[in-house]
């Protein structure tokens, strides 16, 4: 096994059962490993740090896996880690809910792996030259313990890239999901389409914000941006909302979250369907006078690092006044942000900006975050993308 000598105190994130060692931090190669290839590392004292997957061509030159010297990295240990992760979903998989994340990365200790169920069927991203590298077994290992219908890749583009290897979006492995599928959560039904929807084809991580939400929903006019199949639309239906309208640019989301208003047998005269970019839709209600008593803004990523944080900041913060200038007096904005760049404190500080130029005062009810199927490694802080909150804006 060839062996990596870490420049002198370049040891501490890897003592600390961080996951990453970036290229910078490398000083010998005693070898030549191919991509994706098992390496043993050392501090440059010679002491052992942890085993890891190899590869030239990120940044992340080695995604750290075990820190047990006596560990064997083989088909047995990926299959414990799996079955480890599968069993602390086992609470979450019930009869009201048959979706979900089942392996989330370095928060599960697979680095590179992200395997969501719907229903059926699995969604996977292979998002490592390691994980890549064992492929094959992987794929063998879920069919062994979860006997899916299908597996179908669905790998981000950007960080395959990053890690080298070419996009990815194909059938894996049995049947090819139905282009919508049918699935469950917190007992609403839902089509989703995994080989043509958005990141796996659903987001698993709103599940428990959404719930939330929804308590505070009835006899209430909300308007849900960003909507995509209708997450928050649905739950705010079911709880007695009295009208919801939904925007997204998406013609694909808006006909799902359609098709799921009558799979759920809602009334289709309390949905207001609308296709647009979302600030200027927000910027067309403010100019006809239109208020909401509940307004959820749940966009995209704005900032996939931390060089793109000025401008997402901006970003958030336009987006965030415009929210708050449609709202009721007292009523609720319910905002989150996707980045791990922006931490709950600096999107704490935007919120702030937003408020002080919309001329609002806003109170924080409640932090939203990302539910136990996502859950977030204490020695990777990085895994902790997901957050929001619930204001009460005067």
């Amino acid at each position: 096994m060839v062996e990596i000598v870490l420049r002198k105190g370049k040891e501490k994130a890897p003592l600390q059962r961080h996951p990453w060692v970036f290229s910078g931090a490398l000083d010998k190669l005693k070898g030549k490993p191919n991509d994706g290839e098992v390496v043993k590392v050392f501090a440059s004292d010679g002491e052992f740090l942890a085993y890891g997957h190899f590869n030239s061509k990120s940044r992340v030159a080695v995604r750290l896996l075990d820190w047990n010297e006596d560990a064997i990295i083989n088909t047995n240990w990926y299959e414990a880690r799996l079955i480890q992760a599968i069993a602390l979903r086992a609470t979450i998989l019930t009869t009201q809910t048959d979706t979900c994340r089942l392996v989330f990365s370095e928060a599960d200790f697979i680095p590179g792996l992200i395997v969501d169920k719907y229903a059926d069927f699995l969604s996977v991203q292979i998002l490592s030259a390691g994980i890549n590298s064992v492929k094959d077994n992987i794929l063998h290992l879920l069919q062994k313990h979860l006997n899916p219908k299908g597996i179908f890749d669905k790998s981000d583009a950007t960080a395959r890239t990053h890690e080298g290897l070419t996009t990815a979006s194909e059938l894996l492995f049995g049947e090819q999901p139905p282009e919508f599928l049918a699935v469950k959560e917190n007992g609403i039904n839902y089509h989703i389409n995994i080989s043509e929807g958005q990141k796996s084809g659903f987001y698993c991580d709103q599940r428990e914000n959404r719930a939330i939400l929804s308590s505070f929903a009835k006899g209430k006019k909300m308007l849900d941006c960003f909507s995509y199949s209708g997450g928050f639309s649905l739950n705010a239906l079911a709880n007695g909302a009295s009208q919801v309208t939904s925007v997204d640019s998406s013609a694909l989301a808006l006909n799902t979250l359609e098709q799921n208003i009558h799979l759920n047998n809602f009334d289709k005269t309390k949905l207001n369907v609308i296709q647009s970019d979302v600030n200027k839709q927000l910027r067309a209600f403010k100019e006809t006078g239109e208020l909401f008593d509940i307004v959820v803004l749940d966009p995209p990523k704005y900032a996939p690092s931390r060089s793109a944080l000025d401008r997402a900041a901006r970003a958030y913060k336009d987006l965030n006044r415009l929210g708050m200038l449609l709202l009721e007096k007292g009523g609720l904005l319910a905002t989150f942000s996707c980045s791990g760049a922006v931490d709950m404190e600096t999107f704490k500080q935007i919120i702030a900006w937003a408020a002080l130029d919309a001329g609002k005062e806003v109170q924080i009810i409640r932090q939203f975050s990302q539910p136990e199927d996502h859950p977030i490694r204490i020695s990777f802080p990085e895994g902790e993308y997901l957050k929001g909150l619930l204001l009460k804006v005067l």
